[in-house]
This record gives C-alpha cells, sequence and structure tokens, in this order.
C-alpha cells in the first residue's frame, strides 16, 4: 500500500483544493492530510475563517481524503512521516524546495497550483 501526505489549513475551500486533493490521491492508495490546528495557524500569523473541527469536517467530506491528522508544528513532518509508513509526500509548487528535507524519508512531489483560483484571490475579491 502506497501512503500519501499533504499538509495546509484548506480555510475557504475551493475546487483549486479539490483538484489538488485528487491529484495527491492519484498518487497512492491512501490519501492523508495533515491539517493546520487554529493554534498552528495563531503561531503562522495566518488567521482561517472556518475553526479546525469544521475545516476537518469538510476536508473528511472529501471522497479523495482517507484519513485526517492535526499539523501543530513546522517539525512534526519528519515524524508524522516515520510513523504513518508515508511513500510520497506531495505539496504545491508554491512550495518548492520547502520540503525537500524529507527526501531521505520518503518521495517529495511539488504539484502545480490550479491556474485561476486561490484563497488570496477569494479573500481579495471579497474585500
Amino acid at each position: 500500500m502506497k501512503r500519501v501526505i499533504t499538509y495546509g489549513t484548506f480555510d475557504l475551500l475551493h475546487w483549486g483544493h479539490v483538484h489538488l486533493l485528487e491529484r495527491a490521491a492519484a498518487l497512492g492508495d491512501e490519501l492523508i492530510v495533515g491539517l493546520s490546528t487554529d493554534e498552528f495557524n495563531a503561531l503562522k500569523h495566518k488567521e482561517a475563517y472556518h475553526s479546525y473541527e469544521h475545516r476537518k469536517y469538510i476536508l473528511e467530506a472529501i471522497r479523495y481524503v482517507d484519513k485526517v491528522i492535526p499539523e501543530t508544528s513546522w517539525d512534526q513532518k519528519i515524524h508524522d512521516v516515520q510513523d504513518l509508513d508515508i511513500d510520497i509526500f506531495v505539496m504545491g509548487d508554491d512550495w518548492e524546495g520547502q520540503f525537500d528535507f524529507l527526501k531521505p524519508y520518503c518521495e517529495v512531489i511539488y504539484l502545480p497550483r490550479t491556474n485561476g483560483i486561490s484563497t488570496t484571490q477569494i479573500k481579495a475579491d471579497l474585500k
């Protein structure tokens, strides 16, 4: 069984997020999502509209997602990859190179962003 993991806040969920999850899931047999907790978002100075519990509920309803785990720090990724027996780590290519430190533990893939949509764009359009 090939396990894939990705991480994010997944707030204001849009079709670009779903497209990323679909492509990540296609790389293996099980997709695990590390979902940033509200406390971790505060440490990153990132404000989410939806609470962790609501974002988790939404992600768990998406057919491509098999499991959601809390992301509580930047440092947990190596631990997660080892403990969850992860084969592939996936992030959007806007993070290109930022997670290469995981290459000794698993394959690291940066997927192209979905053109025409982003949470930043949605927030700007709503202002």
